[in-house]
């Protein structure tokens, strides 16, 4: 037995020095990727969130990507369980994932997740609605107002309405916070 400990001290030992003697470049390539910040996000949410499915016994696959100066996490599944009723699982869930990738690096996260694509759902659903919104304002010469959103999707709103030349302002406090599409 201190036969195999001592075969496989020599081992370990090499494991350790493999990286700092690799010349090859390919370990210079991993190390720049993961000096990204938002990279350094994604991988501490992916892997907060594998965990998670794990332990609810959930299927799905998890995809990562970096888009303008926000990292995006997707977690790719028929299950609309991780989604709930309006998104309301989905934000809750993204939310502890800030947590804890804040937890992991000390830095707030403005990290953005998506399940079973309903964000991406949700956002089409949300362009008709500011497209109608802008029309209603616009030939009626009133104010707009819209149903209560989270943040996210006044954004979403809010971007609609500014890129068709109209302004726009929300109201109201949480949970009943909402966007006000005000005519031209």
């Amino acid at each position: 037995m201190q036969t195999l400990v001592a075969d496989d001290a020599p081992a370990a030992a090499a494991e350790v020095s493999a990286p700092e003697a690799d010349a090859d470049g390919e370990d210079d390539e991993d190390d720049a990727a993961s000096d990204n910040p938002l990279d350094t996000e994604a991988e501490i949410a992916a892997d907060y969130l594998e965990e998670l499915l794990d332990i609810a016994d959930l299927d799905g696959d998890i995809d990562t990507y970096i888009e303008g100066d926000r990292a995006h996490v997707s977690i790719v599944s028929e299950s609309q369980v991780l989604v709930g009723a309006n998104g309301e699982v989905l934000d809750a869930l993204q939310e502890l994932t800030r947590l804890a990738v804040m937890t992991d690096t000390g830095d707030r996260s403005r990290l953005m997740l998506d399940v079973a694509g309903y964000r991406e759902r949700r956002r089409t659903e949300l362009a008709a609605l500011a497209a109608d919104a802008i029309e209603e304002a616009r030939t009626s010469g009133e104010r707009v107002p819209l149903q209560p959103m989270n943040p996210f999707e006044r954004k979403i709103v809010h971007d609609a309405v500014a890129a068709a030349g109209l302004t726009s302002e929300s109201e109201g406090e949480e949970p009943r916070r909402h966007v006000v599409v005000l005519p031209a």
